[in-house]
């Protein structure tokens, strides 16, 4: 059973998943950055400064001036971190577009070119001298 486990978790598939889920923690880091960081505040800039971020309704509790005492106070709908990661996905999604896009692109280009011709035949090789001999002698 334990040999059974490590050709299992050994396989090149698993292995290759676990690269991938590796990678994709760095890279929802990098697409967090880039939202937080870049995308929303220029979006605050061009909507005249509204931070998505502290966009909610509180639902319950007394109203508070900020997401986090609202939160504590009660029931409190937290839109703006939705509007947020609503953000995130779609940059995920173009950029996921973008590189298998890329992807079959240069799969395209493998496909369509063309194999290179076979090499001749010890007949037609054979065939190529004798045209050439009787050539020569008229």
């Amino acid at each position: 059973m334990l040999k059974e486990f490590r050709e299992f978790a050994l396989r090149g598939n698993l292995v290759d998943l676990a690269v991938a889920f590796i990678i994709g923690a760095a890279f929802s880091g990098l697409v967090n950055s880039l939202v937080n960081d870049i995308v929303m505040p220029i979006i605050g800039v061009i909507t005249g400064g509204i931070d998505f971020s502290e966009m909610y309704i509180q639902l319950a509790g007394e109203p508070q001036p900020n997401l986090a005492l609202a939160r504590e106070a009660g029931a409190t709908l937290a839109y703006g971190n939705f509007i947020t990661l609503v953000i995130n996905f779609l940059i995920v999604a173009w950029v996921l577009f973008l590189i298998i896009k890329g992807m079959n692109k240069f799969k395209r280009k493998e496909a369509d070119t063309p194999p290179p011709p076979a090499p001749p035949s010890k007949e037609e090789i054979i065939l190529t001298e004798i045209r050439d001999l009787l050539a020569k002698k008229a």
